[in-house]
């Protein structure tokens, strides 16, 4: 199965590195800085589940693509009209292709782009960087992926992928519920993008607030709301981590929506917040809390963008 994998920045040099490691036909499609890096010295992973210096095939010019097996998408959800353009070469008829995105928003913009491929559901659990001299840095030890067909049904080419996980380090599972898989991580982001981005602070320091717990759990329970309307309300042991870890107090963990305020940079907040806001509202569901949350992103990004 011939794989390509777009970008090799911290979630695609890591799950694809761990690939290319299992022996996988993997192919990176990056930028040219990024092709020349790899060739000259390979694609690096420095982890505390093993370290690995890899030699990667990548190209950057789309116009040379032809269609593969199976596309992994690893873009920021505010780059994916790009990346959708950039993969196009690659996608043919049948090809599968396998978005690690946040949010859902994105499965249907896919599906519409490419009528002709097979759109499957994937959810990343890890922390990882991509330091200033290329390096794919792990932190801690989670490294799951989870991924499926969107309709519980099988497919070869995620089975073969499966089976070259198993070979490496990364917790893989495939999934029967991928829709609910996703659903479960976007009320958990829903409300840890809003909560941490309206604030500016950790979990932990929104906790030491006389109202932080209430409003984390008004939020919680907003996005709950709206996943239960639309049929995929977390189960009682998933909604049970979910809340326990908005509640640990002393948590030094902030969203990634908010390390993009804080650097001045552009969010998934219309994608996550924007997204979940708008089913809300489809539904009837009150939102006070995370309408609240969302019109401080879209404040931020109208101020950014002047």
């Amino acid at each position: 199965m011939r794989l390509l994998v777009l970008g090799a920045g911290a979630v695609g040099g890591y799950f694809g590195g761990r690939l290319v490691e299992a022996g996988a036909d993997v192919t990176f499609l990056v930028r040219e800085a990024r092709a020349r890096l790899l060739a000259e010295h390979g694609l690096t992973i420095e982890s505390a589940l093993g370290g690995a210096r890899l030699a990667a095939k990548a190209v950057f010019d789309p116009r040379t693509l032809a269609p593969f097996d199976l596309v992994i998408l690893t873009c920021k959800a505010y780059d994916l009209d790009e990346a959708l353009e950039t993969i196009a070469g690659a996608v043919g008829p049948g090809t599968g292709v396998l978005p690690l995105l946040n949010g859902l928003a994105h499965l249907d913009r896919i599906a519409s782009r490419f009528p002709q491929a097979h759109v499957f559901g994937g959810v990343a659990r890890i922390s990882a960087t991509l330091d200033e001299g290329g390096v794919v840095r792990h932190f801690g030890e989670l490294n799951r992926i989870d991924f499926g067909a969107r309709d519980g049904g099988t497919d070869a080419r995620l089975a073969e992928l499966h089976a070259a996980f198993a070979q490496t380090p990364v917790e893989a599972r495939l999934s029967s519920e991928i829709e609910q898989e996703l659903w479960d991580k976007f009320v958990f982001l829903a409300t840890f993008a809003g909560i941490t981005s309206l604030m500016r602070a950790s979990i932990g320091t929104v906790l030491e607030t006389p109202a932080g717990e209430a409003l984390i759990l008004r939020l919680l329970a907003e996005c709950e709301s709206v996943a239960r309307v639309e049929r995929h309300a977390p189960q009682t042991e998933t909604f049970v981590a979910l809340r326990a870890e908005l509640m640990r107090r002393g948590s030094p963990l902030k969203s990634s929506m908010l390390r993009d305020i804080e650097r001045g940079g552009r969010t998934e907040g219309e994608h996550i917040l924007g997204d979940m806001l708008a089913r809300a509202h489809r539904a009837g569901v009150e939102a006070p809390v995370l309408e609240i949350a969302a019109t401080h992103v879209r404040a931020y990004e109208i101020a950014r963008a002047v």
